[in-house]
Formats: C-alpha cells, sequence, structure tokens
C-alpha cells in the first residue's frame, strides 16, 4: 500500500495531469480480433518507427517546488547523435538499443547508452520499488489486454524503470503514456546528493514528423518519517528528449561498435534476466557516478572485447561472476 499511496499523492500534487481522463486507465474492451490485430500491428509499426539515426536535444527543467524553501534548479539542455537499433523483434517483444556518438568528427567514441524493451500484454514487468531495488510487479489481468510495458535499462543493461500503457491517437498524434511509475535519479541529479531520493513519473512516446519525443513529468521525492506513506514530495521536473531524424555524423562507428559486442552484451543482458528470476528481481548497490557498482568493469570489458584485449569468452565469463556477486536475493 505505501508504493499506491505515494503515487496517488503525487498524482494530485502533480494538478495538470487531472485533465487526463481516468478511463485511459481502465480496462479496453474486446473489440473483435480484427480490430485488436490492426491495433496491434500499428502499435508495433509505431514503436519500430522509433528506431533510426538522430540528433537529439535533452531538455531539463525543475519548475513547481512542492516544499517550502525548495529553490528549482536552473534549466539544463544538453545534446548529441543517437543511433537506435532494433536487437530484437519477436513480434510480441521489440528491444530497442541506444548507442550514443559523442566526439569530433574522425575522434569519435560511441558509449552504449540506454535500452527500451517493449513487451504486449505482459503479465509482469521489473519495476524499481526503491533504493538499490527492482522487484516483479504484476500487471493486473483486466489491464493488459492490448496494452504494452516499456521497461527501461540502464547503460550496462541492469533494469532502471518500467511501466505499461496503451497505445493511443488523439487531436491527430499518436501517443503512448505509462502508468505512474517510480524511478532511480538520474546521474544528472545523482552527482549532486540531493535531499530526495527517487522519482515518481509517467513517461510519454509521440511520434513527430522528424522522429519523436520521449516527455517526462517527474515529481522528485524525498524520505520523510514523518509523513503518512514515509515520502515527501520536493519539486517537480519537465523533461523533454527530442529525436530528430539526421545522419550527419559518424553512424558507421555506432554500427561497427554494435557489430563487435553484441554477443557480449545478449550474454550480459541473459545474466541479468536470468538472476531476476532466480533471485525474485534484482538488488544491487548504487552509485552517483556510474549507476550500478559493476556499470564502469561491464562497459570496459567490451571496449577490451572490441579492441581484442580480452577474449569474448573471458569478457563473458567476468561479466557473469560480477552480476551473480554483486546481486542479493529479494527473498
Amino acid at each position: 500500500m505505501k508504493i499506491t499511496k505515494t503515487i496517488l499523492r503525487s498524482a494530485l500534487l502533480a494538478g495538470f495531469l487531472a485533465a487526463a481522463p481516468l478511463r485511459a486507465d481502465g480496462p479496453i474492451q474486446d473489440r473483435g480480433e480484427a480490430v485488436e490485430k490492426a491495433h496491434f500491428e500499428r502499435d508495433r509499426a509505431t514503436i519500430l518507427a522509433m528506431a533510426g539515426d538522430y540528433k537529439v536535444r535533452f531538455d531539463m527543467q525543475e519548475s513547481t517546488p512542492w516544499l517550502k524553501g525548495y529553490e528549482p534548479l536552473e534549466r539544463k539542455i544538453s545534446g548529441g547523435h543517437e543511433s537506435v537499433r532494433v536487437i530484437e523483434d519477436t513480434g510480441t517483444k521489440i528491444v530497442l538499443q541506444h548507442l550514443l556518438v559523442v566526439g569530433e568528427e574522425g575522434n569519435e567514441m560511441v558509449i552504449k547508452h540506454w535500452r527500451q524493451d517493449w513487451e504486449y500484454e505482459p503479465s509482469r514487468i521489473l519495476a524499481y520499488t526503491g533504493p538499490d531495488t527492482w522487484e516483479w510487479t504484476k500487471v493486473p489481468e483486466r489491464l493488459r489486454n492490448g496494452r504494452w510495458s516499456q521497461t527501461v535499462y540502464q547503460v550496462d543493461d541492469s533494469p532502471r524503470y518500467a511501466g505499461w500503457g496503451e497505445w493511443q491517437d488523439s487531436q491527430g498524434i499518436r501517443r503512448w503514456r505509462s502508468n505512474w511509475t517510480w524511478r532511480p535519479l538520474a546521474r544528472r541529479d545523482a552527482v549532486r546528493n540531493p535531499i530526495y531520493d527517487r522519482y515518481a513519473a509517467i513517461n510519454r512516446h509521440q511520434l513527430t514528423p522528424t522522429g519523436w519525443i520521449h516527455w517526462q513529468d517527474n515529481t522528485k521525492m524525498m524520505a520523510d518519517a514523518e509523513s503518512e506513506d514515509g515520502l515527501k514530495s520536493v519539486v517537480q521536473e519537465y523533461v523533454l528528449n527530442t529525436y530528430d531524424k539526421f545522419s550527419g555524423y559518424n553512424v558507421a562507428a555506432a554500427d561497427g561498435y554494435w557489430a563487435a559486442t553484441k554477443d557480449y552484451w545478449a550474454a550480459v543482458r541473459a545474466e541479468w534476466d536470468s538472476v531476476a528470476d532466480t533471485k525474485g528481481g534484482i538488488r544491487i548497490e548504487e552509485e552517483s557516478q556510474t549507476g550500478t557498482v559493476i556499470s564502469g568493469r561491464l562497459l570496459t570489458i567490451a571496449d577490451e572485447i572490441r579492441t581484442g584485449k580480452t577474449s569474448q569468452e573471458g569478457g563473458i565469463a567476468e561479466a557473469r561472476q560480477l552480476i551473480e556477486h554483486a546481486t542479493t536475493p529479494r527473498n
């Protein structure tokens, strides 16, 4: 009940969201096989359309303070170039890997960035439930019909957050909106040692004429022993990540990195999945600079495989040991 109460409380604080009809989260009635199939295929096409090469703009702004005396941070804008690749498509599951290309022309560096997994009508999601902890959370059976979950993973393929929602059309715009989800702090906040330690968030993904956007509505939360639910809202943050199609950068560098390391990362993903299943979720210590405490080494192993310094077999074996030893059972 703690999470439910907190999320409802955050929803009240984020007053503008009241404009979104509550029925959007209600059950989707059976629309018949032909209509369901048409919706499913259009959903798939929308998700797959997010793959491509992009110029990316990250726009982050704290706005309304909910805590007396808190001064919102100044707006922060950054950007770069990002290649998004479909690395798995089973029909009901689509996996998109983001690869960030940074540096000057001729001296680019590829950073394995975030990953997003889309699953149709899932029975459960691996959701963030508090510091260092991700747990399997059931998706209510009556709410699965016609919906997709999105699970976002960190640069080392450890989980970050997960939610579920329906792809819809309104005002001529194709969009997906998540349920309320918990999220760990992003690095931009974690390195500041802030008073808040998590976000209660709603995520939206929408296609645009030139690409797509990822819009986040984050309520930044802090522990508070005196509150009924143990948490207090600090400030609202709005994040708009804009992906505009663009290939005027070294796209080949991104594809070259992935070709050299994709088998290693497939083994890493499989190990995280195995740990989540056998340990009832994932519990692993995080640090502000790198995410999980093993993130830096997992990324370095990939670079060593790419340059030939480490064999793929040896790198995979080390990665499996790191993940197994750094995680603890949830039960």
